[in-house]
Formats: structure tokens, C-alpha cells, sequence
């Protein structure tokens, strides 16, 4: 799920903002750091950051969460302008609800907000294409990103959502 169970901005103490940061912003600043030195010296590579439809438009039960997806946002759009005359591109994909555990597990983000089968109807219906994303969904546009294909994508912050980016409850 990258971080505590959901609660509204008023009961996200600091230490849920510190497991948002290292799980969702710090981790993927770490992992850079060790894959430049390589990429610049081969003078190619392509990272791809997995961020959320909430760091485009916050999740009101996720304050914490959604702040440090915007801001790995904000990071690769860095890496991308600050490396992309290295040979290095840097994209993220933003999805939207996913079918994984932590929607649909026990004690998931489903659980947290009610009955699970209205929690997920409610959710999937609030995109055109009425459903969760499917893991391999996501999956295949990383893939992409990861390509020779996308040999010319860099910057960009890739929707995965279903077609829309609604407030997630």
C-alpha cells in the first residue's frame, strides 16, 4: 500500500508523514542515486517511477500518501531534465486503483472505508472505465516506458487511471 492505514490530515500524526516519505518519496531517491553512477557511464537507462492518481489530486483519507506521490512526481521530472543529456529517461505512471492487495486484500483500503463489495462498485464506477485497474494493466505500461519504443518519452507522468483522476474517499 506504501504507508499507514487511511486517516483523515487531522490524525496523520508525524510519524505517518515520515513512512509516507521514506516508503513513497526517499525510496526511489535512493535507488536512483545507486543506478546513475552505471547509467552515466553506458550513457543510457530509463527509470520509471511508480507514483498514484492521488499525487495528482490528493486522496482526502491519504493526506500523507498523496503529498509524497506528488512530490516523486516532481522527482522525476528532475532526473529526467537533469540527466536526459546522459541517455538516461525518467517517466512515472500514475495509476489509479488497483486490484492488489491493498485494495482488495483483508484489512485493505476497501475494508478500511466499509463493506468491501460497496467500497470497490463505488470506486470502479467512479472511472469511465468502471473497474479497477488489473496489476498487469499497469505493468504493461511500464513496460513501455522501459522500451526502445518509448526511446523518446522522457518527463512525462503516464495515467493509468481508467480515464479519470477523481477524489479518492
Amino acid at each position: 500500500m506504501g504507508g499507514p492505514p487511511t486517516a483523515p490530515f487531522e490524525k496523520a500524526d508525524d510519524g505517518a508523514w515520515d513512512i509516507a516519505y521514506q516508503l513513497n518519496l526517499m525510496s526511489a531517491v535512493r535507488a536512483t542515486r545507486a543506478a546513475l553512477p552505471r547509467m552515466r557511464e553506458r550513457r543510457q537507462g530509463v527509470i520509471v517511477n511508480v507514483s498514484s492518481s492521488a499525487g495528482k489530486r490528493p486522496s482526502l483519507r491519504m493526506p500523507e500518501y498523496s503529498v509524497m506521490k506528488a512530490a516523486l512526481l516532481s522527482f522525476s521530472r528532475l532526473v529526467a531534465d537533469l540527466y536526459g543529456g546522459d541517455g538516461i529517461r525518467c517517466n512515472a505512471v500514475t495509476p489509479g486503483p488497483t486490484a492488489t492487495e491493498a485494495w482488495v486484500g483483508e484489512g485493505g483500503l476497501a475494508d478500511q472505508q466499509g463493506s468491501r463489495e460497496e467500497v470497490l462498485a463505488k470506486v470502479g464506477a467512479g472511472r469511465p472505465l468502471g473497474r479497477l485497474a488489473k496489476p498487469d494493466e499497469i505493468a504493461a505500461v511500464i513496460v513501455f516506458l522501459s522500451s526502445d519504443r518509448a526511446s523518446y518519452v522522457t518527463g512525462a507522468a503516464w495515467s493509468v487511471d481508467g480515464g479519470t483522476v477523481p477524489i479518492i474517499i
